[in-house]
């Protein structure tokens, strides 16, 4: 028992089966205008692979180098994206872990932009663009459901497990989506969620919070 014990005592525990997802880190940016407080959002480039022309944070894939401290991976990227020097990114803190449906793993960082000058990187951004944070603290999220479902595959030994485990599609559960409007601006999924989380933290009276 001793053993057990010396291997458990004080352990920080990670994220279980971490390298069978796709592990990234983005920044939520603030940048402070005579206006007020604002968060910047890019609008991805068309010829990306994935998810092309929609709107996120800056942020990408954490290297395994990365691992022990994914801030690393959402200011790098921040930086390369933006064309700003790592100087101009002042991260205040992190916001809670994000495990998709879809296999991904994201790490979640606030952080001040320093600089209004930009210089996005035409290979990965079109389009920079900020929203007053008092936008999103007087107009509610729209509110969507995702139904996910699992499907086992042919090597999965249905003989030896009950007889609810078939070899067909099946619903497990669902989720909300959550998306914002702001003039041609769609924002949704990942980002929306990130950002929703943000608003819900940060101002303990938040109206539109899901009880």
């Amino acid at each position: 028992m001793q053993f057990i014990l010396d291997r458990l005592a004080n352990r920080k525990p990670g994220i279980m089966d971490e390298d069978n997802f796709f592990v990234s880190a983005v920044l939520l940016p603030l940048i402070e205008k005579e206006s007020g407080l604002h968060v910047l959002f890019e609008v991805r480039a068309e010829n990306l692979k994935i998810q092309p022309g929609e709107i996120c944070f800056p942020g990408g894939r954490v290297e395994p180098e990365e691992r022990r401290n994914p801030q690393v991976a959402a200011v790098r990227e921040t930086v390369e994206e933006l064309g700003i020097p790592t100087k101009h990114v002042r991260v205040l803190g992190q916001l809670d872990i994000l495990p998709t449906p879809q296999g991904r793993l994201v790490y979640p960082y606030v952080g001040e932009i320093l600089t209004g000058k930009f210089n996005p990187n035409p290979e990965e951004v079109a389009e920079v663009f900020t929203v007053p944070v008092e936008f999103f603290l007087t107009h509610p999220p729209g509110v969507a459901t995702t139904e996910v479902a699992t499907r086992y595959s042919g090597d999965f030994p249905f003989a030896k497990a009950p007889p609810g485990y078939r070899p067909q599609w099946q619903k497990r559960w669902s989720f909300p989506v959550y998306y914002f409007e702001y003039g041609k601006y769609f924002i949704w999924g990942i980002t929306a969620k990130i950002l929703y989380s943000f608003l819900v933290l940060c101002w303990p009276e938040y109206p539109f919070r899901r009880r």
